[in-house]
């Protein structure tokens, strides 16, 4: 059954269209609630279910805020606030607090002038398919309001942050310390801004920290994650051990070394895998996507590491970690889950889970990055102003073509963005100009074809 209006990771649009706006949110909020409700009833007589929101640091996230706990609590629900919180700390309070949904407000990795929702359940894990759909349907019935008794009440719970930073430390050894190391830290002007500083030094680490002054403008504004530039420059500046980069809602995180290399999201899971096989800690094996570099997938191999692909999303490698019974997966962009110490991707922790395999095999991390060179891969990004077929012949020409070059030394995948009006075109192979070449000829295709 196909959704309307949720994609892989939530709602997500332009602040101002039709899906992000006061009025869509405040109706999305009531059935929610409603359907949240319906869902609930082991709650005591009387009792109204509640809902956490958080949200990251963008101007527009008080507007959506205050539309979602005026239709949540139109529908009976009481609200949670957290403020600017993390992702991943949405998903433990929600665990912690014992609510029934928690409620992100944001827009991840893009611009400002986006902005989005999406939902855990109870258990802090993304909402299931026919949740959504049941929320989709109740979007179609008239919203109504309680009676004044049963409205929903709100309040703030002050000490969000403070609970999340020892969160994120209980998951590093308790015999371990970050004494001795100089970290920057990138927060992407970001929800972590407030969180990841305190984590780290806490720890013990000496820290330099980029990124940490939001004005509601400025998220993932050349820095963070998704441009790892200003913390590859901080990092040689500073002279420091290591660098930490985080999207702005505090679910990825990529790392640089001390001479200023990139680590991304596959390369991480690779050491986090290593160190875990090493000290009898691997449960399974290892969950990717289709997006991993293939080289990944044939180094885990040669240390006797099971593999196992997913579609791109961190949802659908949770589904597959949970279908196999394993605890690690993630995607090349950052997304890392560590089931046996969260339930769903976090940055912060999946940082820590770097460092604590960089003590345990006392390696630096431009040493334990070297034992896996990625093949080249080549991401294009076609932007589209209409849904396009990819089955398109003049498409499908240019993958056959790029196919029969490659043979069995690389891979073509096309997939359609679910967060963006975009075509991802991924070429992989040996020869680096090649691959450049041929992912350019599919982008170019994908271009006519938007034309014809």
């Amino acid at each position: 059954m196909t959704k309307k209006y949720f994609g892989t990771d939530g709602i997500r649009g332009r602040v101002g269209d039709a899906l992000i706006t006061p009025e869509f949110v405040m109706r999305l909020g009531y059935a929610a609630g409603r359907v949240l409700t319906g869902m609930d009833s082991h709650l005591a007589k009387g009792a109204h279910p509640a809902v956490l929101i958080g949200k990251d640091t963008r101007i527009s996230g008080y507007m959506l805020e205050a539309a979602l706990e005026a239709g949540l609590s139109a529908a009976g629900v009481d609200v949670l606030l957290t403020g600017p919180m993390p992702t991943p700390a949405v998903a433990y309070l929600t665990r912690a607090l014992r609510a029934q949904a928690g409620i992100v407000i944001s827009a991840s990795h893009n611009p400002f002038y986006d902005n989005g929702i999406k939902f855990f359940s109870s258990a802090g894990t993304k909402l299931p398919d026919e949740v959504e759909h049941a929320i989709e349907t109740a979007l179609n019935e008239p919203m109504q309001v309680v009676d004044s008794a049963s409205l929903g009440k709100a309040r703030r719970i002050d000490d969000a942050a403070g609970r999340y930073v020892e969160f994120c430390k209980s998951t590093f050894p308790n015999h371990l310390d970050l004494r001795g190391l100089k970290i920057v830290l990138d927060c992407a002007h970001g929800a972590t801004y407030h969180v990841a500083p305190p984590v780290f030094h806490e720890l013990g680490a000496e820290i330099v920290v980029i990124g940490n002054r939001p004005d509601g403008l400025n998220i993932n504004e050349q820095v963070g994650s998704t441009h790892p530039q200003a913390l590859q420059q901080a990092v040689v500046e500073h002279q420091a051990d290591m660098g930490i980069a985080f999207d702005g809602d505090g679910d990825r995180v990529l790392m640089v070394d001390a001479e200023g290399k990139l680590l991304d999201g596959d390369q991480l899971l690779y050491i986090i895998a290593t160190a875990r096989k090493q000290s009898g800690l691997l449960q399974g094996g290892v969950v990717g996507t289709l997006m991993t570099n293939l080289a990944l997938e044939h180094q885990l191999a040669q240390v006797d590491i099971p593999f196992a692909r997913a579609k791109v999303g961190d949802r659908y490698v949770l589904e597959l970690l949970n279908r196999h019974g394993w605890q690690l997966g993630g995607e090349n962009s950052g997304h890392i889950l560590a089931l046996d110490k969260h339930s769903s991707g976090d940055g912060i922790i999946a940082a820590l889970q770097v460092l604590h395999a960089l003590i345990q095999s006392k390696k630096t991390l431009g040493r334990f990055g070297a034992d896996l060179t990625l093949y080249p891969q080549v991401l294009i990004n076609v932007t589209t102003k209409q849904k396009l077929d990819l089955n398109h012949q003049l498409i499908q020409d240019a993958v056959s073509a790029a196919e029969r070059v490659l043979k069995n030394t690389g891979r073509v995948l096309l997939r359609a963005s679910g967060t963006e009006p975009k075509i991802r075109v991924m070429v992989e192979g040996e020869d680096p100009q090649q691959v450049q070449q041929l992912a350019q000829r599919i982008a170019d295709a994908v271009n006519e074809a938007a034309l014809v």
